[in-house]
């Protein structure tokens, strides 16, 4: 708490080598997660983050706290075409085996190859050195198919989740 009686944000994670622009802030407010403002969702708990036409993708706080401990991730090529919500790859954990999907249709032009040895990163850093691949988006307007952080929220609460 602040001197004034309000709760101080925690910042569990700020800029990263990966991704030297990114906005990634979570905070921790009276016990509710508050997801970073700067990202699309889906309603299978991917995140997009779109900068100069490209996206980056992870899996969503919510998500990696329901799979537990992860322990592989498999990802695709670079240069693979990919539609909006398209199966991209699959996440392994202690609990479950997840595909991914793709929030955006686009190209395949980066992949976190550093999960392959370090998969913890994505419970670690979701929203930074846990992200899973780099699109070139292909057509920005689907992304108003996807939920904004206030909408996902929402979406976490009417589903019993935060």
């Amino acid at each position: 708490m602040d001197p004034g009686g309000l709760p101080v944000p925690i910042v569990l994670n700020s800029r990263t080598a990966e991704q030297p622009n990114a906005r990634t802030l979570l905070l921790e407010e009276g016990g509710i997660f508050m997801y970073p403002a700067d990202l699309k969702y889906t309603k299978e708990h991917e995140w997009i983050r779109v900068e100069g036409g490209k996206g980056r993708v992870g899996i969503t706080h919510h998500a990696q706290s329901a799979l537990g401990d992860v322990v592989f991730v498999e990802l695709p090529k670079v240069g693979r075409r990919l539609k909006q919500m398209e199966t991209f790859g699959v996440v392994e954990s202690v609990k479950a085996v997840s595909d991914l999907y793709c929030p955006a249709s686009g190209e395949v032009v980066e992949a976190n190859t550093t999960l392959e040895g370090k998969p913890e990163l994505v419970n670690q850093d979701c929203y930074g050195t846990g992200w899973m691949i780099l699109v070139k988006v292909a057509d920005p307007k689907e992304l108003n198919k996807l939920m904004d952080a206030k909408a996902y929220e929402a979406y976490l609460a009417a589903e019993g989740g935060h």
